[in-house]
């Protein structure tokens, strides 16, 4: 007994609330599942036969189901309960990833793999960003920060760290059809963590719509009415995240010209989201001692702002030294971080209906996967990689200006 107190005041004071810690670990280990084939996917039914265009459609299909799936987490969540959405988002990565691989993959059948991609992309959005609206109701105000900033620390080390360099690993001792096999596995440890071995309890504020899951999704429409500030939260969020998206599609093939290669690039990116998931949690606690919004403006929106053309520039600036395109992507990543109190930010902006509040914040989160590459696509030819990267700058700038506005209840 005593252990157990003992463990449960060491997550106390870390900022995690203690009855969720279960949770944490399953998040962890349910998106290292979820983010094994991201790297290499892509390439792999290429080089089987598929058409870049049709590699381009399969990812696309399944980002808008992301982008749907995201927007109603939230909201689901608080009609239904964090449990049973995340259980039906584990469903149907299950289902999704039986069909994907069995049925799509291994025959190359186009049609199955878009539907079935596309069915597992309700999976983790549904799994990770219910359990989001779990720690909004279960953190105290003052320690919010450091709980949303330890989910997030957990949600891309699982997706963008363990993920990648499971898959190395896999890849290289069974395969890649039983790779993506063994995603199966994962999630499923993942959800025996935060579905059976985390008992804690979810009672939501607005207990007369609970169950009335179409008043709830309309709700989430209609808060974006009731309270603008939640509106320009969900703005700030999509942008965020969007270079995220915008750089794969061009900096790569911008810093071959400076003698880059491939592996140069993933070496970057990868140390970038290493760096990226300590951050989150540092900001996480930054957020709470210097204010949310002040978090989020001077380390997030400006961070980015001078980072992403650091990042940019550097090349340039160093005649393609690699250590200091390095250190420029990894302050990027750093700066990506200063949004993080965005999540504690946007649901204490409202007493009830956190759940939709949040699910802005979600469908801002699944809307930059559309973003990026869209900017890219509409301006790189007409104003080129310079142009494209100044308007991602300008865009976090902007991002500044609206979070000037998100000001919380007295």
């Amino acid at each position: 007994m005593k252990n157990t107190d003992s463990n449960h005041s060491v997550l106390a004071k870390a900022g995690i609330p203690q009855n969720l810690g279960w949770g944490y670990l399953g998040i962890l280990i349910f998106m290292m599942g979820n983010g094994i084939e991201i790297g290499w996917l892509s390439p792999y039914l290429i080089d089987r036969g598929m058409i870049i265009e049709q590699s381009a459609f399969l990812f696309t299909a399944y980002g808008i189901i992301i982008a749907i799936s995201s927007w109603f987490s939230g909201v689901l969540a608080e009609s239904m309960g964090p449990k049973r959405t995340m259980l039906t988002g584990l469903t149907l990565y299950i289902l999704g990833t039986i069909g994907f691989v069995g049925f799509g993959v291994q025959d190359l059948n186009f049609p199955v793999m878009v539907f079935t991609y596309a069915l597992r992309g309700f999976g983790y959005p549904l799994f990770a960003y219910s359990f989001l609206v779990w720690i909004a109701y279960n953190s105290p105000p003052q320690k919010l920060g450091r709980a949303v900033g330890w989910f997030w620390f957990i949600f891309t080390g699982g997706l963008n760290v363990l993920g990648t360099y499971y898959s190395i690993f896999a890849i290289r001792h069974i395969g890649q059809i039983n790779t993506l096999w063994s995603s199966l596995i994962w999630v499923l440890i993942g959800g025996l963590f935060a579905l059976v071995l985390n008992r804690a309890t979810f009672t939501a504020q607005n207990k007369h719509n609970k169950g009335k899951i179409w008043s709830e999704l309309l709700n989430g429409f209609s808060i974006v009415k009731n309270e603008p500030k939640v509106l320009l939260g969900g703005i700030v969020r999509i942008i965020n995240t969007t270079a995220q998206f915008a750089f794969p599609v061009f900096l790569p093939v911008y810093l071959e010209g400076y003698g880059f290669s491939t592996a140069d690039w993933l070496k970057i990116w990868g140390t970038i989201f290493t760096a990226n998931i300590a951050f989150n949690l540092i900001f996480g606690f930054v957020g709470d001692k210097l204010g949310w919004r002040n978090t989020v403006i001077w380390f997030g929106c400006i961070g980015c702002t001078i980072t992403t053309l650091l990042f940019f520039y550097s090349a340039r600036i160093s005649d393609g030294n690699f250590w200091f395109v390095m250190m420029a992507g990894v302050l990027w990543g750093a700066s990506l971080s200063g949004y993080v109190p965005l999540s504690a930010l946007v649901p204490s902006l409202v007493k009830s209906n956190k759940g939709s509040a949040m699910a802005i914040l979600n469908l801002g989160a699944g809307l930059s996967v559309f973003v990026g590459p869209a900017i890219v696509g509409l301006f790189i030819g007409l104003l080129g990689n310079e142009g494209v990267v100044w308007i991602l700058a300008g865009l976090y700038l902007v991002s500044a200006i609206m979070t000037k506005f998100i000001t919380l209840p007295d």
